[in-house]
């Protein structure tokens, strides 16, 4: 690169000059650079407004799915059961009355053993199998064991063979027994047993474990049951249903009951959550007043200050808000498929559902939506299927709508992100340019000073020649 120090023989500001002239040679790349800032403003602002209608998509969709629509909450008549309400497109309102018969739980064997003793046997066997209540009381302890025709898994005890021995065998045989020794006095105590599910099904029989300096103590075992409910009691639709653990999740759709002690006369109920469904059309009428304001202050023009927003002069954008709000205070009539029993298709017709009022959605003077929920919750209770048809078709609606708009955005964005690649790209060609064309003004300023040197020389030697006649 070509270097120089301004007028030396000059006497001008060469490099202030080149910088004045390397503006105006630069001028055709500071607009490229201002496209670019435009362009980048603009894209920041159509995301912007593309965010807002993903999130009234959103929103569009929540209010269409029937899971919303079939929201149920539950409620118990007893602090012994819990009743709760997963809903969805099983759930069904209604009530259930019946009576805890019994609850859920794991056995139990107990020996109670003197906690010094080595007269355990080397090995003894667990068989596995159920119980079943032959009188069906609860309240009585006359279970009979039935082996489940597996083989006993045999426990070695190993040596000396103590009561905690047992335990430890137990313990790493994995036959899901849980078995520890509580002391209860010096020497005494209890060496238990417990199955690790609760449920008739899950018993077991232990043979051959007695300590043979106590040969009196036996094992004591509570047998492990079901839980069981009975329902429609003292009636002739009276039935039973019994569950391993204390959860029952067949008895009611989209009802999960969990019982902890016996109880009678037990009603469970389940309704519609509409304040569930309520939220849904809050956080749509939400969304799409964002949505509403956002595009305005994008595409708004402030008359006094003559100024617009990076949006103003697109059309596409600012006919958003006005093809949304059409679409509302219009009316609403959507399509109403017809379906044979296979799930196929048979007819489609048109229904005129009206007045988005009856959603208790409503437009005001401003442009802005509004919600009452005492409105829709007034209508629904009245026709909840109609309510729910219109609700669903409009929210179809809006979906296809902001989907379509989204989409148009989105293109939008990608012909304005190449449109910036191709000017970086220009404006990367122009620095080179720049950068040649300064190089050539510093060599041509350079070789100026150098020339007015040698004349000045030239005039110096004349001048001494001159002056020596």
């Amino acid at each position: 690169m070509t270097s120089s120090v301004d007028g030396m023989v000059s006497g001008m500001q060469t490099t202030s000059m080149i910088n004045q002239l390397m503006q105006v040679e630069a001028a055709p790349q500071t607009k490229l650079k201002t496209k670019v800032e435009n362009a980048q403003t603009a894209v920041a602002s159509y995301q912007t407004v593309n965010a807002k209608l993903k999130a009234v998509k959103t929103a569009a969709e929540g209010l269409a799915r029937l899971d919303t629509w079939r929201s149920m909450k539950a409620t118990s008549t007893s602090e012994a059961v819990t009743a709760t309400a997963s809903g969805g497109v099983a759930g069904m309102s209604g009530s259930l009355t019946f009576d805890v018969k019994a609850v859920a739980r794991a056995q139990t064997s107990v020996l109670n053993v003197n906690t010094a003793s080595e007269g355990f046997p080397s090995s003894f066997t667990i068989q596995s199998g159920s119980w079943s209540d032959p009188d069906n009381d609860s309240t009585t302890d006359n279970d009979v064991f039935t082996a489940d025709g597996t083989a006993a898994k045999t426990i070695n005890v190993g040596t000396p063979p103590t009561a905690e021995k047992v335990a430890a065998a137990v313990n790493s045989a994995d036959v899901g027994i849980r078995a520890y020794v509580v002391k209860t006095g010096p020497n005494a105590g209890a060496l238990q047993f417990t199955g690790s599910k609760t449920g008739a099904a899950n018993g077991f029989d232990i043979q051959g474990l007695a300590d043979q300096y106590n040969a009196s103590a036996t094992l004591q075992t509570t047998a492990s049951r079901d839980a069981k409910l009975t329902v429609n009691p003292g009636t002739n639709t009276e039935y039973s249903v019994s569950s391993s653990t204390n959860t029952f999740t067949d008895v009611m759709p989209g009802v999960t009951l969990n019982a902890s002690k016996v109880e009678s006369g037990v009603t469970v109920t389940a309704t519609n959550d509409v304040s569930a469904i309520t939220a849904k059309i809050q956080a749509y009428v939400d969304a799409a007043n964002d949505a509403f304001n956002e595009i305005k202050t994008q595409t708004a023009f402030d008359a006094e200050t003559k100024k617009g927003s990076p949006l103003t002069g697109d059309f596409t954008v600012r006919q958003m808000n006005q093809t949304m709000l059409s679409m509302i205070s219009g009316g609403l009539t959507y399509k109403k498929n017809t379906y044979d029993e296979n799930g196929q298709v048979t007819s489609t017709a048109d229904v005129a559902f009206g007045s988005l009022s009856q959603l208790g959605i409503e437009l005001d003077r401003s442009g802005t939506l509004t919600f009452t929920a005492s409105k829709f919750e007034s209508e629904y209770a009245k026709d909840p299927s109609k309510i729910q048809g219109g609700a669903i078709g409009f929210a179809n609606q809006v979906k296809e709508l902001v989907t379509k708009q989204s989409n148009n955005v989105t293109d939008v964005i990608t012909g304005r992100k190449n449109e910036i690649d191709s000017l970086n790209g220009q404006i990367d060609n122009w620095d080179t340019r720049l950068s040649a064309r300064r190089q050539a003004l510093q060599r041509q300023y350079a070789a100026l000073e150098t020339a007015l040197g040698k004349m000045q020389n030239q005039s110096s030697w004349l001048s001494g020649q001159l002056a020596g006649l």
